[in-house]
């Protein structure tokens, strides 16, 4: 099974996850290659809600090290120790006037904004800097301009806030587990975790051991994901970073990746 499918399949699935969390919060931003691994490993079993929260505590207490440390992506110290947002919720709007243009849309688009936030130190609040990463993202640049002043996407943006507070989320990020059984409650688990701890949470509440999928064709994990850290490709594959680089050269020498040097690290973006 291709990772599209895997991911965005329309058969019943037994698990709905709700992922809670801040575009300008560095452990969300940690969390990102986790939920990767997680649908190409564990998409068979569940299904994936994305909510948008206010500035919660992870906000003001957030270090720096256990983003980098949890995930292997980096990211500027200096984000966090500044006030440089002087909009922090106009990024948030911006995500749901991607996410009009589709799922997959919002979903590039936010990694575009955490990436131009956690590594680049760019002001996401600049309706340029949203202009030019939804034109990155691949979204309709007048659509986008026009659904960022909508009624809609501030009231998408509501909405979730609501299912924060229905769901008394006070920290980002937090993953809440729900199973198709209705009259049972979620588990609710705040904060950032080892990869391993949720794979024990999905058998804790499937009641069963999770048979994971084997990994997609890198070629297909480039084409759905579009950039990756080297870190993040290392993880989902299992593995040394000998490997990795080999594997990458070779997409690269096809032409259908381009390398992206930072002083954080190497990223890889899928060009065909």
């Amino acid at each position: 099974m291709q990772l599209p499918e895997r991911i965005c399949s329309a058969r019943q699935k037994p698990l709905e996850l709700y992922v809670f969390i801040d575009p300008l919060c560095p452990d969300c931003w940690a969390l990102d290659p986790l939920i990767r691994k997680l649908q190409v490993e564990y998409g068979h079993y569940f299904k994936l809600k994305q909510v948008l929260t206010g500035k919660l505590t992870a906000l003001n207490t957030a270090k720096p090290l256990l983003a980098v440390e949890q995930s292997g992506l980096a990211c500027e110290e200096s984000v966090w120790e500044e006030e440089t947002i002087e909009s922090p919720f106009l990024a948030s709007i911006a995500i749901k006037a991607a996410e009009l243009q589709g799922k997959r849309a919002g979903s590039k688009f936010l990694r575009r904004i955490q990436e131009q936030l956690f590594l680049d130190k760019e002001n996401v609040a600049d309706i340029a800097v949203l202009t030019r990463c939804a034109e990155e993202a691949g979204l309709d640049k007048s659509e986008f301009l026009n659904d960022i002043y909508s009624a809609g996407a501030t009231k998408a943006f509501q909405s979730d806030l609501a299912v924060t507070c229905e769901m008394d989320v006070d920290e980002a990020p937090t993953i809440v587990f729900f199973n198709e059984r209705i009259e049972d409650e979620g588990i609710k688990i705040a904060g950032l975790y080892s990869y391993d701890i949720y794979v024990q949470i999905l058998q804790e509440i499937l009641e069963e051991i999770p048979e994971p999928l084997d990994p997609p064709s890198l070629k297909e994990f480039m084409q759905y994901f579009r950039i990756a850290a080297t870190s993040e490709i290392r993880g989902v594959y299992d593995w040394t970073d000998s490997q990795t680089e080999c594997e990458m050269k070779k997409l690269l020498l096809q032409r259908k990746v381009r390398r992206i040097h930072t002083k954080h690290g190497t990223f890889w973006e899928y060009i065909q």
